[in-house]
């Protein structure tokens, strides 16, 4: 039962100047990097994605652009796969369930951006794929959205999204509450 971390979409668009700004993307990906740290400690498998925009008008992620570059924080050392996806789902058309299966992982944690549409879409395929899946919800992080002339505030689309996620698709839990009891239990199955 081998436990491997998502890191998903954690790109300078999403960024302060970035072209697809999201709320507090900064503490995300703070968060984010702890966990990062604790699985190249233990040495569990580590995947980042990263999302090439390749529809036409896209506007962010665009290929070759340093929007599209992984962040800083949780930037991939050498030995670390980086799957390039181009749709939400990080297991549509990409490599990552056969790299996940050749790794012999059966649970995994995520986390990353942005929560309302590639983090929803990756948990439930994770899940539908048979995988046990962690959710680290404070280390993701998404933005205000607006239908008609209703505007829903980023944090509300965030819990929303989490709150919906919780119990049949994932175990959520905050990076603190990972770190401190979580972490042991993976540790215990590994």
């Amino acid at each position: 039962m081998r436990t491997a971390l998502i890191l998903v979409d954690i790109q300078n668009d999403y960024f302060p100047n970035g072209k697809m700004e999201l709320s507090n993307p900064g503490k995300a990906a703070v968060n984010a990097g702890k966990i990062l740290d604790w699985f190249r400690q233990k040495n569990h498998p580590i995947f980042h994605i990263q999302h090439i925009s390749i529809q036409e008008g896209a506007t962010f992620f665009l290929s070759d652009t340093d929007g599209a570059k992984i962040n800083e924080a949780v930037l991939p050392l050498q030995h670390e796969s980086i799957i390039v996806k181009h749709r939400p789902n990080s297991f549509f058309k990409t490599e990552l369930e056969n790299k996940l299966r050749e790794n012999g992982v059966t649970k995994l944690v995520i986390c990353g951006m942005m929560t309302h549409m590639c983090i929803d879409a990756t948990v439930r395929a994770a899940r539908d794929l048979g995988f046990e899946v962690t959710l680290i919800e404070d280390a993701c992080t998404t933005r205000d959205l607006s239908y008609q002339e209703k505007k829903v505030p980023a944090d509300q689309v965030h819990y929303a999204f989490i709150s919906a996620l919780n119990g049949i698709y994932a175990h959520v839990v905050s990076t603190e509450d990972f770190l401190q009891q979580e972490a042991n239990t993976i540790l215990k199955n590994n």
